[in-house]
């Protein structure tokens, strides 16, 4: 494909060279470029592609796209100036790969919870009514029946766009993705073209990057702003922000809720560990997930579902026999003891607070809620003390642990975690910093038919400590806890 059809539809300030020339890949990672390829200079969060332009045209780039002229100018090399290189990457991503989300039907969900949940029941849900689906989530991808590990919730454009052709070729005929807040900040997602949105919730997150909750919540909104009026858009009608997500959206607003009226009208009639019996919309219905939240998430998919005119019955009946993503309320059960382990991606103060209150309401004696949790490093810090306060208000103990420590000491996250441990929690509270021994720990303190919460990674199968991944897998390990406990 030429430069010049690549370009179409980026907003370039000015050119140096010729845009009438082949282009055989689009880079992002100057490392990876190869002779006749375009080098997009963008700018990230800790380096900034500017410094890697000369290296790239070393390596044989062709074309250079940047938001700066740099001062060397090679001859034979073509310089695009554009206003937003990462939105520009988003445009010539599509175009480049043959604008994919045009040819099979795109929905996007985003929120501080939920994402995962929802994207991966949906893909669930269409496989299961016999369609080939794509599914681009944190926990993994998937083309048909075909995973491919997935390394961030949203990958940059070049991977989304390439991963979509990958599935247009595969024959799917839906696709769902996360889009997260950084990623529609990061023009991850520019240039695709949306089916639907749907939005969860929204909560403290992010905030190391995003700097305020205002802001946070400005980008989440303007993907809806965005979407074109022949997509649909869903929204959580009991979050104080879902009106706001969809008031400036040219896209068809449908609502779901628990407590209010709305589009998609549901009712817990009974929660329980065995799941949740509900109505939706007065037709009741079984489901295998469990918990208040799931209530939601299940609202949001059959909502989507409705909007994608699936048969209301259909869905109803395959929901009901589903399961939700890994490492999302993971459930599991010591033999001898009926010691009962949750694994659980919860990772912000509301998502803890939710796992909390919803297992502590499936109690349904004196069983002691034991929690697992820490905090990721490198991270907004403010969270801390606040997820600390709500493990300790919902808990009988706590036990606080590394969850990522990345390049922080892990000494020092447990400080100030710690910091939201008042007089009368305090007894409640052990800090072991060795996230294996905290597991082992708290299976120890157990005793037959507690609950033992391991909180905040999840799905995760590493735990990254000075920038190292290492193997770990809170439900393996959780589980081997149990297995000791039989001997």
């Amino acid at each position: 494909m030429t430069l010049q059809d690549i370009l179409y539809k980026v907003a370039i300030r000015s050119v140096k060279g010729n845009t009438n020339m082949e282009i055989n890949g689009l880079l992002i990672d100057s490392r990876l470029v190869k002779a006749g390829d375009c080098f997009i200079a963008l700018k990230g969060t800790k380096t900034n592609g500017q410094q890697f332009i000369k290296s790239a045209v070393e390596k044989g780039a062709v074309a250079i796209v940047c938001e700066t002229f740099p001062d060397e100018i090679a001859e034979q090399v073509t310089y695009v100036q554009v206003e937003n290189a990462n939105e520009a990457a988003g445009f010539m991503s599509h175009n480049f790969y043959g604008e994919p989300s045009l040819k099979l039907k795109l929905v996007g969900v985003t929120g501080t919870n939920g994402k995962t949940t929802i994207a991966t029941l949906l893909w669930k849900l269409f496989s299961a009514m016999g369609y080939t689906c794509g599914l681009l989530s944190t926990v993994q991808n998937q083309i048909g029946g075909k995973i491919i590990p997935a390394t961030h919730t949203t990958p940059d454009a070049v991977n989304v766009n390439a991963l979509l052709k990958q599935m247009v070729d595969a024959g799917c005929q839906y696709v769902f993705m996360e889009c997260s807040s950084h990623a529609i900040h990061q023009g991850r997602i520019a240039g695709l073209q949306f089916t639907g949105a749907l939005f969860s919730n929204i909560s403290h997150d992010h905030l190391d990057y995003h700097k305020t909750f205002d802001e946070y919540i400005n980008v989440k909104k303007s993907w809806f702003d965005n979407l074109p009026a022949t997509a649909f858009a869903v929204s959580n009608a009991d979050d104080k922000r879902g009106g706001v997500m969809l008031q400036n959206t040219r896209a068809k607003k449908y609502f779901y809720s628990l407590k209010t009226m709305a589009d998609v009208k549901g009712k817990i009639l009974d929660n329980s560990l065995d799941g949740l019996h509900m109505t939706i919309n007065e037709k009741e219905v079984y489901f295998r997930l469990i918990g208040e939240f799931n209530a939601y998430n299940l609202l949001a998919v059959y909502n989507a579902a409705v909007c994608l005119e699936a048969d209301k019955d259909q869905v109803l009946q395959v929901l009901s026999s589903l399961d939700g993503a890994e490492g999302r309320f993971d459930y599991t059960v010591s033999t001898r003891e009926k010691i009962k382990g949750i694994v659980d991606y919860a990772h912000t103060p509301d998502a803890l607070l939710n796992v909390l209150a919803t297992i502590k309401n499936l109690r349904q004696g004196n069983e002691q809620i034991i929690t697992v949790v820490g905090c990721g490093g490198d991270r907004d810090k403010t969270k801390r003390p606040v997820m600390a306060e709500v493990a300790c208000e919902y808990s009988d103990k706590v036990i606080f642990t590394s969850d990522n420590p990345r390049s922080e000491d892990p000494l020092e996250i447990l400080k100030d975690m710690q910091a939201g441990v008042n007089a009368v929690t305090k007894k409640k509270v052990i800090s072991i910093a060795d996230r294996r021994e905290a597991i082992k720990t708290a299976v120890s303190l157990a005793n037959a038919d507690d609950i033992v919460l391991v909180a905040g990674k999840g799905h995760e199968k590493y735990q990254e400590i000075s920038g190292v991944k290492y193997d770990f897998d809170d439900k393996k390990i959780l589980n081997e806890m149990f297995e000791l406990l039989e001997k």
